[in-house]
């Protein structure tokens, strides 16, 4: 690869920017979506949370162009989400939402995913230390999903005014403020007008079912923006005709139910936590036919768990399966929405757990194993050999010798390879 070759030359190039500050290599790999790239200029020292000449991150590109593998590699190695870029303020989060990428917007919201509504379900602990843990990271989940850019406009304004339903449906999931107004002045949405809500910015797109869902998540028809109109009369002023029946405050049909977004990732924090912790290098290919090879790639080995159904697998496929996959809905099984579906035995999916041992432990124990299982001497006998013993007699010697070349011959080259060097140094004392 010419990137690890040039960084091998020059380590410095990890942290070169162009002239003017405008963008470094990372901001370049994150924006065509170069994860492997990505990953290896942060192993090389690159500032994760490096900003160019108008403030926006890595993160913020790779959010703007839905690259969500780069996301997760950048989240990997704990870049900050909450950062606002220097021109109109925005967050990696609006960036998403503008944009319609919801997986962006599923990953850069990970470490915030446990304060849901359905996680509360599905806790067993009612202590009171837990109870205040959970209102602390449900308020910092609804400060982090309403943070404003430009004018006061959030994520969920940005969606709903470009008609991306699946963004829409998330932040709701998740906590958005359905009634968020924007400023009453300096707007960039003039046309709309300040103080508009999501609903008078959706009624502006002209999305039926985002105007539906804001309604049947308690958005008012009734309220009025700095211009003195209703969601209807903004939808009037752009044309939106079919909108007219719906947001009229007269309307009194049933709106259908919205399911929880299939968006939702329960699981996605603790294989995030997890990889991050071990390294996605932990769970590599090996040739141990002791250790079990996850069931989904055939490739690398086993490192995690699912709770529940207890199907183990790779963290890299753990991770795949939490961010690019749909979760369930109530109408597809009895799990809790946002639990992944287990692709060998369709149980749902609430967290993942790590497996006991690391690679290297099981390399060892898979090592011992193999020892006990030849006819040599215990390490602690073979150290504490008596004196007189070394004044061994010719005949003696040879059969230690024939001794010896019968284990060596039931001995692989593979295993020999294995041998510690101390290990090696007791073998050759035979």
């Amino acid at each position: 690869m010419e990137a690890k070759v040039l960084l091998g030359c020059n380590p410095c190039l990890a942290n070169y920017s162009t002239f003017g500050g405008l963008n470094s290599p990372l901001h370049f790999a994150a924006s065509k979506g170069h994860s492997e790239i990505v990953a290896l200029l942060l192993e090389n020292a690159a500032d994760v949370n490096s900003r160019n000449y108008c403030g926006q991150t890595a993160l913020m590109q790779a959010c703007q162009y839905g690259h969500w593998e780069a996301v997760q590699t950048l989240l990997l190695f704990r870049c900050n989400v909450t950062r606002a870029d220097y021109l109109s303020g925005k967050t990696a989060l609006h960036f998403a939402a503008v944009n319609g990428h919801v997986r962006c917007i599923r990953l850069v919201l990970a470490d915030f995913v446990p304060s849901s509504p359905f996680e509360s379900a599905r806790v067993a602990d009612r202590s009171e230390s837990s109870h205040s843990k959970r209102k602390h990271d449900h308020h910092a989940l609804a400060k982090f999903v309403d943070k404003v850019a430009d004018g006061g406009v959030t994520a969920l304004h940005m969606a709903a005014l470009n008609g991306y339903l699946e963004c829409v449906q998330l932040l709701l999931d998740l906590h958005a403020n359905v009634s968020a107004v924007t400023f009453h002045y300096g707007t960039s949405m003039d046309l709309i007008g300040g103080g508009s809500t999501p609903l008078h910015y959706a009624a502006c797109g002209g999305n039926i079912k985002c105007c539906q869902i804001l309604i049947a998540r308690g958005a008012s028809r009734l309220t009025l923006n700095c211009n003195g109109w209703l969601p209807l009369q903004v939808a009037r002023t752009w044309g939106r005709r079919w909108l007219e029946p719906l947001l009229d405050p007269n309307f009194d049909s049933a709106i259908p139910p919205f399911l929880p977004s299939t968006y939702l990732s329960l699981p996605l924090l603790s294989a995030l936590e997890i990889a991050r912790e071990q390294g996605l290098q932990s769970s590599e290919k090996t040739s141990d036919d002791d250790i079990d090879t996850c069931a989904v790639c055939l490739e690398r080995t086993c490192t995690v768990a699912a709770e529940g159904c207890g199907h183990a697998f790779c963290v890299r496929c753990a991770l795949y399966l939490c961010s690019a996959t749909a979760s369930n809905t109530p109408s597809e099984s009895m799990c809790p929405p946002g639990s992944i579906p287990c692709p060998l035995c369709r149980r749902g999916i609430v967290s993942f757990v790590k497996l006991p041992g690391s690679s290297s432990s099981k390399q060892e124990m898979g090592l011992l194993q193999h020892l006990s299982s030849v006819s040599l001497c215990t390490p602690t006998c073979l150290l504490h050999t008596p004196t007189h013993e070394q004044d061994r007699s010719t005949s003696s010697s040879t059969a230690q010798k024939n001794i010896k070349g019968n284990c060596v011959s039931s001995v692989s080259s593979n295993f020999l390879s294995l041998i510690p060097s101390g290990v090696e140094e007791v073998w050759n004392i035979l």
